[in-house]
């Protein structure tokens, strides 16, 4: 059984230069919890999760530095203050590049539940052999087609 067979072919998907406000806006219109990052022609960039989302917005914490008797203290950021700050940068700055895992269309169904399993992702890209975003698989997609397809009574 290959991805294709049940891959999301229409993706939602922004680009990098989208600003954090809009990214928001388009992860609650659409009620999804993260979106591949394309560039002009359509290749991957990254991914963004609702989780890379609550991990950038989170405030700083209050630090001190000692270094060698001269101590530095960086103050606490509250919420808003960072909300402020953070909405009108392009989501080029808080999306995932590192251990960027895709599937393609032609690989075998146990490629998407190995890696799904294996780093807890929630979405794998499916691209092809130009890089360009051809579709999204999500768990749900998997457990659905694993039900329907494969357990039939």
């Amino acid at each position: 059984m290959n991805i294709n067979e049940f891959m999301i072919r229409d993706v939602i998907k922004v680009r990098e230069t989208i600003t954090i406000k809009e990214l928001l806006k388009l992860l609650v219109t659409n009620k999804i919890g993260g979106v591949p990052v394309i560039d002009e022609q359509g290749k991957l960039q990254g991914m963004i999760s609702d989780g890379d989302v609550i991990r950038f917005l989170q405030p700083r914490g209050r630090t001190i530095y000692d270094v060698y008797t001269l101590i530095l203290v960086s103050e606490q950021e509250d919420l808003k203050e960072k909300l402020k700050k953070s909405m009108n940068l392009p989501v080029k700055q808080m999306m995932k590049k590192q251990k960027l895992y895709t599937v393609k269309p032609n690989d075998h169904i146990e490629k998407a539940i190995n890696i799904l399993a294996e780093n807890r992702f929630k979405k794998i890209p499916v691209v092809n052999d130009a890089g360009r975003l051809t579709g999204v698989i999500s768990r749900g997609d998997l457990i659905r087609y694993i039900s329907t397809e494969l357990i039939k009574d």
